[in-house]
């Protein structure tokens, strides 16, 4: 079954109501030992990179949830979900992430209105089990004023500025910037794609 972890994230429901479309069994926690049983693993996110990562340690999820990475369960973080996996942030001097992903997380600079809100498109640089049968150019929906730089793990980039990490994907490791709950067709072509694995 999947696993959705709530650690209070804002955009819990709408992602529950996108699965609850998709007709797709899941179960909804914070308890450290149920994320240790899970088959599958979301974790959305929308805020703060410190406030995520404290209310993850509040809660005892952190080793929790990067030994379920590294044990290859699927798992698939959105936005701040995704930016948890790196080291650390420039929002959040001094707190660690999850450190799956080397590099940290920085703050949209240059001409352009932060945060960056609305839709934006992708860009694939690899095949990507997460858009299996999405257009290259395809539109998705971006809020979030600090960016996930481009890696190694990266398989498509959007460009706001500067080129950012939209998708990442190595192994059992999934993750968007962008949120596939407010993304109509393609965000719910992303999950069904995860859930599918």
């Amino acid at each position: 079954m999947t696993t959705i972890v709530n650690y209070g994230a804002g955009n819990l429901r709408s992602v529950q109501n996108t699965l609850d479309e998709l007709d797709v069994s899941y179960r909804v926690t914070s308890q450290a030992a149920q994320v240790e049983k899970a088959e599958k693993i979301i974790l959305p996110g929308v805020g703060h990179f410190g406030q995520m990562m404290q209310a993850l340690d509040d809660l005892g999820l952190r080793d929790a949830l990067a030994g379920k990475i590294h044990t290859g369960t699927p798992f698939l973080g959105i936005c701040v979900g995704l930016q948890c996996l790196f080291e650390g942030s420039e929002e959040s001097p001094g707190v660690s992430g999850l450190g799956v992903l080397r590099g940290e997380v920085k703050r949209f600079e240059g001409p352009v209105r932060v945060p960056h809100m609305g839709w934006n498109s992708l860009t694939k640089l690899r095949s990507s089990k997460l858009l299996l049968g999405i257009d290259g150019e395809a539109f998705t929906y971006f809020a979030h004023s600090f960016y996930a730089p481009v890696v190694e793990e990266t398989a498509a980039i959007c460009t706001y500025s500067q080129a950012c990490s939209a998708v990442i994907e190595q192994g059992n490791l999934h993750a968007v910037q962008f949120h596939p709950e407010k993304s109509g067709l393609v965000g719910l072509l992303v999950l069904r794609n995860f859930i599918e694995l």
